[in-house]
Parts: C-alpha cells; structure tokens; sequence
C-alpha cells in the first residue's frame, strides 16, 4: 500500500526516536567480532550503514549465524561514506570470504547501496543482495533526514556519489528490498524502490536503527533472507 508520505522524509518526531532504538540496545555491540555460525552454512557478509561498523550491526550478525548462516561483518571499520576504493576493499573481502562460493550480501542502510553496487561490479560472486532500510530509490535530499550530514562528513553529494555505478539499477542477482513505514531516517519509497530496481520487497515493523539492532525484527529478516 502507497501513502500519501510515502516518498517524503520520515518526520522530525520519527527521526528523534531513533536515537532512542539505538542507544537503548546498545549492549548488543559488546562481544568477540569475526566470522560466526555454522562452518557449512550459506555464507553470508553484513555491510553496515552509515557511520556505523560490525560492532552496531553484531546481534543482527548472531541471528543471522543462530538462523544457521556462515557470517563476517565487512570487516572495514566505521563506514563513512561512500568510495570507489571502499567497493574494491569490500570485494577483496568478499571474495577471501567466499573462498570459490558465492556470498550473501545484506546490507544496512548506506551499506545496502554499497550491496547493490558491488554486486553490479562482480555478480559472480555474489548470490543476493537483501538491503534494510537503504535509500537507493529516488531522491536522497527529498527522502531522508541525513543527507546534510552525510554530504559534510562524505565530503560529496548524496545524489552523486563517486563510484562508477548508480545504486537504484538493480544487480544482476536476486534482490530484495526490506523496509519500513516507521524508518525515521529513510521515507518508504526511498528504500522499497521500484519494481523494475529490484525484485521483491518486504515491509516489517520496525524502526530504522531496529533493522540492526532489534531483537524484535530479527527472526523476520533472517526468514525473510532464508525464503528469498
């Protein structure tokens, strides 16, 4: 279902509740970081958003592991935007990973349209690509509420980032967008996109942060990964 805000950036009063979602989970960052789960498992590499690293996205990494995926977070540090060298450091990592198998890609946010990206770059090394709450669709300075801090800290436009690939074409693998109508950070329609720029989409009920760091929403995007 479209609503009538559905392209618009979240409010003021959604945004400020993200805060909130993750600061108050914020204990799910403690604990050894490194591959996880089942050593023959699908494996599976999580890319985290936007001045975020494998710490913020470690319980979504758990789940993922529990829901009996091989798991590695990026292993690059805080992301801070987007680069053309980050994409060929995050393909080298994908492919040590890998080791000959395809992997997995879900990525958060800002690191969902690094997903998108690189599986433009490389398809035959990735299987699917499941973004959460990623503004790759549309207008960044119309649908979400960090754009102006993250064109000062990036250093370029939200709009024109400095890689040679566009986020919103679709990859030539599976792709499946997941997202939500209480992100406080990214509208709707930014992060479901169209229908010719992915290949299925998933609302869940979750707020933007909660795509990382809720307990709640995790057994529906480990099922939802497991079925696409």
């Amino acid at each position: 279902m479209t609503r009538r805000d559905d392209g618009k950036a979240p409010s003021r009063w959604q945004l400020a509740k993200e805060g909130a979602a993750l600061w108050s989970r914020v204990w799910r960052g403690f604990g050894r970081l490194g591959e996880r789960g089942p050593a023959d498992g699908e494996k599976l590499m999580v890319i985290p958003g936007f001045l975020a690293n494998d710490r913020t996205t470690l319980g979504l990494q758990r789940a993922l592991a529990k829901g009996g995926f091989r798991v590695s977070g990026w292993g690059l540090g805080f992301n801070g935007g987007v680069s053309e060298r980050t994409v060929d450091r995050i393909l080298e990592r994908i492919a040590a990973f890998g080791a000959g198998e395809k992997v997995i890609l879900v990525g958060w946010s800002l690191g969902g349209l690094y997903a998108r990206v690189v599986a433009q770059e490389r398809p035959d090394l990735i299987a699917k690509v499941v973004t959460l709450g990623s503004p790759f669709s549309g207008d960044r300075t119309r649908n979400n509420n960090v754009w102006r801090l993250y064109e000062r800290v990036a250093g370029h436009s939200v709009n024109d980032p400095p890689i040679d690939k566009d986020p919103a074409v679709k990859p030539p693998v599976p792709t499946l967008a997941i997202w939500s109508h209480r992100d406080g950070i990214v509208a709707a329609a930014g992060a479901r996109g169209r229908p010719d720029e992915r290949d299925a989409e998933l609302e869940i009920d979750c707020s933007h942060m909660g795509f990382a760091v809720s307990g709640r929403a995790f057994p529906r995007i480990v099922e939802a990964v497991k079925r696409f």
